[in-house]
């Protein structure tokens, strides 16, 4: 029979927990297929379970069944579903995949390979949908932080995203894995633990046993797991992709990869490898010249390699362009480094550094 609230407001309180599950997709636009794919379950179920809401609730049809959604406030318009609070995926969710495993690559132009075969993603925005999901990769993301950061002030005016969803599930699906890698809960998606091995993820590990190494003074080991992690980055992070997040996360992964250059050359001036180091140091001063840690870096190996006139020329360089771009003066640690290369202070400039 139909409930009413005593407010006057329907309620979905006394349907089962895979018919508000169905309730939720109607109300979101998604057709029959769309909702079966994206709850894992045959599609005259669906048709099924749409049938028992209709008649428990006493609706008219699925027209009436997506105002109900609404009324109810199991789906909040122009917002899609309300936040609701966390509870955890259920079991099922959090097995890890048997099977091949499909890997995501953010540090370029977004990139998906399932048994090393290339992906077609979609378009830009569906593909920044995934990007958010990869970089959120071991939580749960709403469905309103997906507006907020692939879409920003201007959200669409349709539920795209249980669409853009249900069709990186097909795109992404793995034979002989679970029905999809995109896990979803009453507080958004998630990707599967174990389900796709993710670039970003991979450079986090590298930069930690990197420290590990560093603090160990095994340094040679050091310098290896920041050549692999810095290996991984393509080009400039999720490039072309739009929206506020994808803009955020490049910025910080740029700079996540000019510390770790920093932090592996340091180690290299440690080890002596001074001439390795010079060139690609020298590189990034040209491409950042008011870097000061860099410069300091440059004019160490510069003068440890034998250079001494060349790093006081960096120095020169350096300070001139901070005095007419920024009005500054170099800083402690420029002003140090210059100080110990006039003194010759050999042994303090072979130790200094920033990879701590």
């Amino acid at each position: 029979m139909p409930i009413t609230a005593t407010t006057g407001q329907p309620t979905v309180t006394t349907l089962r927990h895979q018919e508000r599950e169905v309730l939720y997709a109607v109300g979101c636009g998604l057709r029959n297929d769309e909702i079966a794919a994206a709850l894992a379950i045959p599609e005259d179920a669906v048709a099924g379970y749409l049938a028992r809401i209709l008649a428990e609730l006493g609706l008219r049809d699925r027209a009436a069944a997506i105002v109900h959604a609404f009324d109810c406030g199991l789906v909040a318009p122009g917002r899609g579903p309300r936040r609701r609070a966390a509870s955890p995926l259920p079991p099922t969710a959090t097995r890890r995949v048997a099977g091949p495993r499909l890997r995501i690559s953010l540090l370029g132009p977004l990139r998906a390979w399932r048994d090393g075969q290339p992906l077609d993603l979609g378009h830009l925005r569906q593909q920044a949908v995934l990007a958010a999901l990869a970089l959120c990769q071991g939580r749960t993301v709403s469905q309103q932080e997906l507006l907020d950061g692939v879409w920003g002030e201007e959200p669409p005016s349709t539920k795209v995203v249980p669409v853009y969803i249900y069709r990186l599930r097909k795109i992404l699906h793995v034979v002989g894995g679970p029905d999809s890698v995109i896990g979803r809960d009453r507080c958004g998606y998630r990707l599967l633990p174990g389900a796709v091995a993710v670039d970003v993820a991979r450079v986090e590990e590298l930069v930690s046993a990197a420290g590990r190494a560093g603090r160990a003074g095994e340094l040679t080991e050091a310098v290896r797991a920041c050549s692999q992690a810095l290996d991984l980055f393509r080009g400039e992070p999720l490039a072309g992709l739009p929206g506020p997040l994808a803009e955020l996360e490049r910025l910080r992964l740029t700079e996540r990869r000019i510390v770790l250059v920093q932090r592996k050359l340091d180690w290299q001036l440690q080890l002596g490898q001074h001439s390795e180091a010079i060139a690609e140091l020298s590189a990034l001063a040209g491409a950042q010249p008011l870097n000061e840690p860099v410069a300091a870096m440059l004019m160490r190996a510069l003068y440890l390699g034998g250079r001494q006139v060349d790093a006081l020329t960096v120095f020169d360089r350096t300070r001139r362009r901070l005095a007419e771009e920024l009005g500054v003066y170099p800083g402690p640690m420029l002003r140090r480094t210059h100080q110990m290369i006039l003194r010759g202070d050999e042994a303090r400039l072979g130790l200094t550094g920033t990879a701590q």
